[in-house]
C-alpha cells in the first residue's frame, strides 16, 4: 500500500486529535479501549469510493454550536452539481428564499434519547446527537431503534441555530446515518395476541392487578402527539386488528420507550411485548400499557405465532379519510361556502392535508401558513420538540385535522386545527436557509391563556391577534418578557391583566377543564375544534396610528359643510362669516362609536415639544386630557411612562377647513374647499384608567409618592429601571438615550456618594402662567438683537422649609418640611418666595403643575445644597432697577425630576401648622356673577364655569396681533392668525348668567378640551368693559387654563355650536332692569305695538356693498364677487304692560313679524333683487330710521303692510338683551304710561325702553294666550299685594 502523502498525513493527524477530544471510549474486557477512529475511516473510504475526504475536516458538537451562527449544510458524498440539483429543487415553493450555503464539515456522534447514565432524568421523547463535547437535538424522518447509543457518521445534515442565539440550535438529518459498528440481532419468533382478541380485555370485569402480560401485534392507525403532564411525558398509540376495524389503545409512559413515537409510522405492522392492563383514575377508561420490559418490534407473519384468547369481540367500523392536496381542499371548501348560514353553529370537518410551510405566522401560538392559503394550529397539542423542523420550505403530512372555514372575520386564512386525535408527520425538511425560534418552553402566556380557559379556535385567533398586537406596540417600551410575562395568580404581567377581563367577558361559563385523555381515547370523538362559531371580536385594540387615523375618516364620513350652519342663518351670511364659521368645528366619537368597541392602550407620556400629555406606542402618539371626577386636576408624576388602559373616553377630533365659499349655495360644492386638516386627541377620567404596567413596577397608595422610574435601553439590548442608574429618578420621557447634561454647580465637592444621592426641596404653587413664546433672557446670555422668543411658562411659588440632600431619591416619598415649616413664622415663608422658568425640556413639567399643588423637585446626582440659590437670579437686571421687590427667578435645569406630593387641602394633622401659615397665599377664585358685577374692581379674575357655546369668530380691530402671534403662526398653527374664538361660560347649565371670553387663536394649539359641556378652571384672564358697558374677558399671556370636568358623554357633541337653553323662562319686561348682565336669552307674552323701521335688501357676499341686477355695485375699486346675499332688519316696539322695548329683527324674524308666509316671503325678496335695497320708516322722526323712496311700489307695500292694525298683536319673543344697542340706556326715572288691553285701560309706571335682540317670533293661539293672560295677572296681583303689605 503506497504511502500517505503530506496532505493525507495532516489530515489524519486531524482526525486522531478530533477522535481523542470527541469520540468517547468503550469499556472493553480488559480497560477502555481505544476511540473507533478506525471504524470511523473505513465508513468515510466506503463513502468516498475508497478514497478519504481531504477536502473536509471533521467538527464536534461544541464547536458545532459555538462556531456557526448561520444555518448551513453539509453533504459528504455529493458532487456540486447535485448539490445545486438540490436547493434548486428547494426553492420551488419559496422562490424569494435563499438555499441553505454548503459546508466541508464531517459529524460524527452518537445517538441517543437523552437520558442519563446515573439517573433518570424527565425525557422528553426528543432525540440527540452527542460526543465527548456535547449534545445537541436532532430531527430524523426515519429512525430504528437499533441505532439509540450506537456510533454514526452523518453524510447529509443541516445545521439549524435559533435566530436570538440565546441557545444552541439543532440538526436536521437529511440522509440516514452509517452506523460505524454491526447492527444488533433481530430477536426469535414470539407468541402474540391480536387487538381483536385482545380488546375485550379492556371491558372485562377482572382487576387489572391480576392480568398477566401479554404481546399484541397489529396496524398501527392511529399515533397521538407526545405529552408531558404534571412533569410525565407520554403518548397514545392505536393498534388495529388486521382482518377487522377492531382497535386498542397502548399508553406509552416509561423514558427508555419513548423514542418509539420517532420510530412508529402510520399504516405500519408492529408488535409490542410486556403489556398490561391498566384504566385511569377520574374516568375508569381502560387501555394497555407498557412494561419496563416492553419491546417494540416490526410485525413479521413469519416470526410471530398467535395466541388466542377465550373471547372476541368485533367492535364498529370507522371511516378513514383520504389525503388531500392544496387544490382539492381548496375546491371543496367553494362547495362549502355555499351552503354555509351566517352566525350559525358550525361542525368541523375531519381531513388529512399535505402541503409546505410558507410562513411561520407565530411559532409561540403555534401558527404556521400552509402553501400561502391554509393556517396550520398546532396549540391543541404540546409542541415538546420545538417545533423543531417545521421550517419554511418543509413538507408536512396532516393526518384527521380540524377544517374550520372562516372562525375569525378578521383572520385571512382557513384554519386546518390539530387535536390531541390529530397526527403531524415531517415528511422532508426545508432546504432554505430559514431561521429557527422555539416557542416558549415555559411561560407561554398564549398556550397557557388557551387551556386556561379552554378556548375554542375562534377565541383562540383572537387572543392571539391581540396579543401579538401588544407585542408589537409596546415590546420597545417595557421588552418582550416583561409585556407577556405569565402569572401564577399573583404577578401576571400587562398583557395578562389586559386579556383576562376580556377572556372572561366572552366565556363565563368554560369552567370546565380540558379533558384530554376522553379527547384521546373516546370511542366518538369529542374536542374543542369539533364545533364553533365564526367570531366577530367583541372589542379591539388597534395602534394609536390606526386609531388616528380611523376617527379622522369617521369625522369626515357623511359630513357635509351644511351640517354647521342652519339654513335660516347660512343663506344671510357673506362670504367672510360664511367660511369663518366654517373654519373650526370638531366630533367626539366613543368606544361605542367603533365596530368593534375600541380600547385605548398606551404609554403615558409627556411631550417637552408640546407641553401635553401623551398616550404613545410604537407606531404614534395621541395627545390626552385627563381629569378626575372630584374636579381635582391631573398631577400624577408617578404614572409617566405606565401602560394604561382606557375604554371610558372621548375621542376628540377638531377639523379645520379652508374654504371660499361665495354662498350658502355652494356648500354642496366640494371645489370651494381648498385645504382640510384634523387634529385628534383623546380625554378621560383618571378613574376610568387601568393601569397594566408601572413605571416602576407598582404604584404607591394615592400616587402621591413620586419614587418613578422608566425603563431604559441599555447597549446591549436589555432593560433596566431608571432608579439604578446614574440619572435617577430621571423619566425617559422623549428620547431612549439617556440625557447626558449635568448642571456645573452640581459637580462641586461631590463625596463617593455622588452617583446616588440627590438634592430636594418642596414648594407650594401659588400661581401658574400660560405656555406661549416669551422673550426670556437669562444672566448667562448675552444681550443683543435678533434673538428668537422661546416657548416657555412660568409660575409663581413659595419655598417650604430649605432643601435636603438625600443617599438615594427614594427616600423622598415623606414631608418633614412641613412639619419644620409651622415654626419658622410668617415672615420667613414671605421670603421664600420664587419664580420658576420652565424652557425647553422642562416644559414637560407643564400639564402636572397645579395651584394648591405641593411638589418636590429633585436634582439628581448631586450634593450641593446651595444649588438652587446659585442658579438664581433677579427679573429685573440691576442696570434697570437697583433694588426689586420681585421674587428671584429660577431656570428650571432639562435634568431636574418633578414629583407631585399632595394637595393643600389632602394635608395631614401633623402639617396643619403649615397649613395654617399658609392660609391666604393662594389664588382669589371668584365667580361669574361677582365679575359682572358693576362693584368689581380688580383687572386679572379667576373663575370656574361650564362652556355653553364656542364660535370662531373675527378678532377685535382695537387689539393688534402681537408678534407672538405671528410666530406662532409661522409654526403651524392650524387657524388664522386673525381668528378669536369665544367661549360662552356660564355658571351651571341652564343657568342665565353667561360669562364671553375672547381667546386668540394661536394660543388655541396648546389648550385642549375647550369644549361645550366642559367645566373649566379660567386663571389670570384680563376683565374688560366694552362700550357699550358689557362685561368680557381676554386670554392673555399669563393666563391659564384647567380642565375641572368633561363633557357629559351622554350628550351629542354637534359640530355647530352647543348647549343652548332647553325653554327660555318667561320674564315681564320691568324685571330685567336689574340684570341687564345676567340674561342672555328669556321669553316675554307682549304685545306688538308698531314696525318703526324696515330695510330689505341685497348685498354683495364679499364686500357688503349693494348688489344689485346680478352684479355688485361698488366700483372703485371694482369687486368681481357676482353673487348676493339676502339681508333684511327690522326695528319694532313692543310692551307687555310693564314697559316697553325697542326690539331688532334680523332676516327670517322679520317675515315672522310681518305675518308673511315662506312664499310670501321669497316672493318680496326677489322683488327686492332687482332694485337692491328698499326700506321705510314709521313712527320715528326723519333721521332715526332709513331712506325710503316714496314711489317705489314694493316699498308701498311694505309701509301699507307696517300700518295694517293685523301686525299689532300678541305674539310670544324669545330675545337676548342687545349687547351692541344704537343708544346707550342712561339711568331714568319711572314714568306713568296708558295701556290698553283688549277693552280694558290701565295705567303702569315704566322704565326707559329697552334694546333687545329677536332671536324667536312664535304666534300665540287663543287658548295659549288665555292661559298666559291668567298666569300673568296672578304674577302681578302677587306682586302688587306684596308691595302694598311691604
Amino acid at each position: 500500500m503506497a504511502e500517505p502523502s503530506a496532505a493525507e498525513q495532516r489530515w489524519l493527524q486531524a482526525a486522531r486529535d478530533f477522535a481523542r477530544r470527541a469520540l468517547p471510549a468503550r469499556e472493553g474486557p480488559g480497560g477502555p479501549e481505544p476511540p473507533p477512529l478506525d471504524a470511523v475511516l473505513r465508513c468515510l473510504r466506503s463513502a468516498g469510493g475508497g478514497d478519504l475526504p481531504l477536502g473536509y475536516s471533521f467538527i464536534s458538537i461544541s464547536d458545532l454550536q459555538c462556531q456557526q451562527r448561520m444555518p448551513c449544510c453539509s453533504h459528504l458524498t455529493w458532487s456540486t452539481n447535485e448539490f445545486k440539483e438540490w436547493a434548486y429543487q428547494g426553492q420551488g415553493a419559496l422562490p424569494m428564499q435563499s438555499t441553505l450555503p454548503r459546508t466541508y464539515l464531517i459529524l460524527v456522534g452518537y445517538l441517543t434519547d437523552g437520558r442519563q447514565e446515573d439517573k433518570e432524568k424527565l425525557v422528553d421523547g426528543c432525540l440527540y446527537v452527542k460526543d465527548n463535547t456535547g449534545i445537541i437535538p436532532c430531527e430524523l424522518l426515519y429512525f430504528e431503534l437499533e441505532w439509540l447509543e450506537s456510533l454514526f457518521l452523518f453524510p447529509s445534515w443541516s445545521y439549524i441555530p435559533q435566530t436570538d442565539q440565546s441557545a444552541a440550535g439543532y440538526l436536521e438529518i437529511l440522509v440516514d446515518p452509517v452506523p460505524v459498528n454491526l447492527p444488533k440481532e433481530v430477536p426469535d419468533s414470539i407468541p402474540v395476541t391480536y387487538p381483536a382478541s385482545a380488546e375485550p380485555l379492556l371491558t372485562s370485569s377482572i382487576p387489572c392487578e391480576k392480568r398477566s402480560k401479554l404481546t399484541v401485534a397489529g396496524e398501527l392507525a392511529r399515533l397521538g402527539p407526545l405529552l408531558c403532564i404534571h412533569h410525565k411525558t407520554f403518548f397514545f398509540l392505536f393498534l388495529k386488528c388486521f382482518t377487522s376495524a377492531v382497535w386498542v389503545p397502548v399508553l406509552v409512559q416509561k423514558p427508555n420507550q419513548l423514542a418509539w413515537h420517532h420510530v412508529l409510522q402510520l399504516g405500519h405492522n408492529y408488535t409490542i411485548t410486556g403489556l398490561s392492563v391498566s384504566s385511569l383514575k377520574k374516568s375508569g377508561q381502560r387501555m394497555f400499557v407498557t412494561s419496563v420490559s416492553s419491546c417494540l418490534l416490526p410485525y413479521c407473519a413469519e416470526q410471530v405465532r398467535e395466541q388466542p384468547l377465550d373471547s372476541a369481540w368485533q367492535g364498529e367500523s370507522t371511516q378513514s379519510s383520504s389525503l388531500e392536496t392544496a387544490e382539492q381542499l381548496s375546491d371543496s371548501l367553494k362547495l362549502r361556502v355555499e351552503e354555509e348560514r351566517p352566525r350559525s353553529t358550525k361542525e368541523s370537518k375531519i381531513i388529512s392535508y399535505a402541503g409546505t410551510v410558507t410562513k411561520i405566522l407565530n411559532v409561540q401560538a403555534g401558527l404556521f401558513l400552509l402553501d400561502n392559503k391554509v393556517c396550520l394550529c398546532l396549540a391543541y397539542q404540546q409542541l415538546l420538540n420545538s417545533a423543531r423542523g417545521l421550517r419554511p420550505g418543509a413538507c408536512v403530512e396532516l393526518i384527521d385535522v380540524h377544517l374550520l372555514q372562516k372562525p375569525l372575520v378578521s383572520f385571512p386564512f382557513i384554519v386546518l386545527g390539530a387535536c390531541l386525535s390529530s397526527t403531524v408527520v415531517l415528511k422532508s425538511f426545508s432546504r432554505l436557509s430559514t431561521p429557527f425560534q422555539p416557542p416558549a418552553s415555559s411561560g407561554n402566556l398564549y398556550l397557557q391563556l388557551l387551556f386556561r380557559y379552554n378556548l375554542g379556535m375562534p377565541l383562540y385567533l383572537w387572543l392571539v391577534s391581540l396579543l401579538e398586537m401588544f407585542e408589537e406596540r409596546f415590546s420597545c417600551f417595557f421588552g418582550r418578557r416583561r409585556l407577556l410575562l405569565s402569572s401564577t395568580h399573583r404577578n401576571p404581567g400587562a398583557a395578562e391583566k389586559f386579556l383576562v377581563p376580556l377572556l372572561q367577558a366572552v366565556v363565563p361559563d368554560r369552567e370546565e377543564a380540558r379533558d384530554i385523555y376522553n379527547e384521546i381515547l373516546a370511542k366518538i370523538h369529542q374536542c374543542p375544534l369539533q364545533k364553533y362559531l365564526t367570531l366577530n371580536p367583541p372589542c379591539q385594540a388597534p395602534s394609536l396610528s390606526a386609531v388616528c387615523h380611523v376617527a379622522e375618516q369617521k369625522s369626515w364620513e357623511g359630513f357635509s359643510p351644511s351640517q354647521l350652519l342652519s339654513p335660516l342663518e347660512a343663506q344671510h351670511m357673506g362670504t367672510q362669516e360664511l367660511n369663518r364659521r366654517l373654519a373650526w368645528s370638531y366630533c367626539t366619537l366613543s368606544a361605542g362609536s367603533f365596530q368593534p368597541r375600541l380600547i385605548l392602550l398606551g404609554v403615558l407620556r409627556v411631550s417637552s415639544r408640546s407641553s401635553s400629555l401623551q398616550l404613545q406606542d410604537k407606531s404614534s402618539a395621541l395627545p390626552c386630557v385627563i381629569s378626575h371626577k372630584d374636579g381635582s386636576p391631573f398631577a400624577h408624576t408617578a404614572l409617566i411612562g405606565s401602560l394604561l388602559q382606557v375604554e371610558n373616553y372621548q375621542l376628540v377630533v377638531e377639523r379645520f377647513l379652508q374654504t371660499d365659499f361665495p354662498s350658502w349655495e355652494h356648500l354642496a360644492n366640494w371645489e370651494h374647499v381648498r385645504e382640510k386638516k384634523t387634529s385628534v386627541y383623546v380625554q378621560f377620567y383618571f378613574e376610568d384608567v387601568q393601569v397594566l404596567y408601572a413605571a416602576e413596577g407598582q404604584i404607591q397608595k394615592g400616587l402621591r409618592s413620586g419614587n418613578s422610574s422608566s425603563l431604559r435601553k441599555k447597549d446591549d439590548g436589555s432593560l433596566t429601571s431608571e432608579l439604578e442608574t446614574p440619572e435617577a429618578k430621571m423619566l425617559k420621557l422623549e428620547d431612549p438615550k439617556p440625557d447626558t447634561h449635568r448642571d456645573e454647580n452640581c459637580q462641586e465637592g461631590q463625596s463617593s456618594t455622588r452617583r446616588t444621592s440627590c438634592v430636594s426641596r418642596l414648594f407650594l404653587v401659588t400661581q401658574k402662567e400660560g405656555l406661549m413664546l416669551r422673550n426670556y433672557q437669562l444672566p448667562r446670555e448675552e444681550y443683543g438683537e435678533g434673538r428668537e422668543l422661546q416657548r416657555s411658562f412660568q409660575a409663581t411659588v413659595l419655598w417650604l422649609g430649605r432643601p435636603r440632600l438625600w443617599s438615594h431619591p427614594r427616600e423622598t416619598g415623606n414631608l418633614p418640611e412641613l412639619e419644620e415649616t409651622g415654626c419658622d413664622g410668617e415672615e420667613d415663608m414671605t421670603r421664600q418666595e420664587a419664580l420658576l422658568l420652565f424652557m425647553g425640556k422642562s416644559l414637560r413639567w407643564f400639564p402636572f403643575l397645579h395651584l394648591d399643588g405641593l411638589y418636590h423637585f429633585i436634582v439628581p446626582c448631586c450634593s450641593d445644597l446651595e444649588v438652587f440659590d446659585k442658579l438664581c437670579f433677579p427679573p429685573v437686571p440691576a442696570k434697570f432697577l437697583s433694588r426689586s421687590s420681585c421674587p428671584l427667578c429660577l431656570p428650571i435645569q432639562d435634568t431636574w425630576h418633578l414629583q407631585h406630593e399632595t394637595w393643600m387641602s389632602c394635608l395631614t394633622e401633623r402639617q396643619l401648622a403649615a397649613r395654617s401659615m399658609l392660609t391666604g397665599m393662594d389664588q382669589r377664585i371668584s365667580s361669574i356673577p361677582e365679575v359682572l358685577s358693576n362693584s368689581f374692581t380688580g383687572s386679572l379674575v379667576s373663575f370656574s364655569g361650564e362652556i355653553v357655546e364656542r364660535t370662531l369668530c373675527a378678532s377685535p380691530r382695537n387689539e393688534k396681533p402681537s408678534v407672538t402671534v405671528g410666530l406662532q403662526k409661522q409654526k403651524g398653527s392650524l387657524l388664522a392668525s386673525d381668528h378669536s374664538v369665544k367661549l360662552s361660560v356660564s355658571v351651571a347649565p341652564g343657568s342665565p348668567v353667561v360669562m364671553d371670553i375672547y381667546v386668540a387663536a394661536t394660543y388655541l394649539q396648546h389648550l385642549w378640551g375647550l369644549l361645550p359641556g366642559a367645566k373649566i378652571l379660567f386663571q389670570n384672564l384680563e376683565r374688560k368693559i366694552s362700550r357699550f358697558h358689557n362685561v368680557y374677558c381676554t386670554y392673555i399671556a399669563s393666563s391659564c387654563v384647567s380642565i375641572i370636568s368633561l363633557p357629559a358623554s351622554h350628550l351629542s357633541f354637534p359640530s355647530s355650536p352647543a348647549g343652548q337653553a332647553l325653554s327660555p323662562s318667561v320674564v315681564f319686561l320691568s324685571s330685567l332692569q336689574p340684570h341687564l348682565q345676567n340674561l342672555p336669552q328669556a321669553r316675554i307674552l307682549c304685545h306688538l305695538s308698531c314696525v318703526l323701521t324696515l330695510s330689505l335688501q341685497w348685498v354683495c357676499s364679499l364686500c357688503s356693498s349693494i348688489f344689485k341686477e346680478g352684479r355688485c355695485t361698488r366700483h372703485s375699486p371694482p369687486c368681481p364677487s357676482h353673487t348676493g346675499v339676502r339681508q333684511a332688519s327690522a326695528r319694532v316696539l313692543v310692551e307687555d304692560g310693564t314697559g316697553e322695548a325697542l326690539v331688532l329683527c334680523r332676516n327670517q324674524h322679520v317675515a315672522a313679524v310681518l305675518g308673511l308666509s315662506l312664499l310670501e316671503w321669497e316672493a318680496l325678496q326677489n322683488c327686492v333683487q332687482s332694485r337692491g335695497r328698499v326700506s321705510i320708516q314709521h313712527g320715528e322722526a326723519t333721521g332715526t330710521g332709513c331712506v325710503e323712496e316714496p314711489e317705489d311700489l314694493v316699498a308701498c307695500y311694505l309701509r301699507s303692510l307696517c300700518r295694517n292694525p293685523l301686525i299689532c298683536r300678541p305674539i310670544l319673543l324669545d330675545f337676548s338683551l342687545n349687547r351692541k344697542p344704537s343708544k346707550i340706556l342712561q339711568p331714568a326715572p319711572l314714568q306713568l304710561r296708558n295701556f290698553r288691553c283688549g277693552e280694558v285701560d290701565f295705567v303702569s309706571q315704566v322704565g326707559p325702553r329697552l334694546s333687545l335682540l329677536c332671536l324667536n317670533v312664535e304666534e300665540v293661539e287663543q287658548d295659549a294666550l288665555s292661559y298666559l293672560n291668567s298666569k300673568r295677572i296672578r304674577r302681578t296681583s302677587s306682586h302688587c299685594l306684596v308691595g302694598a303689605t311691604a
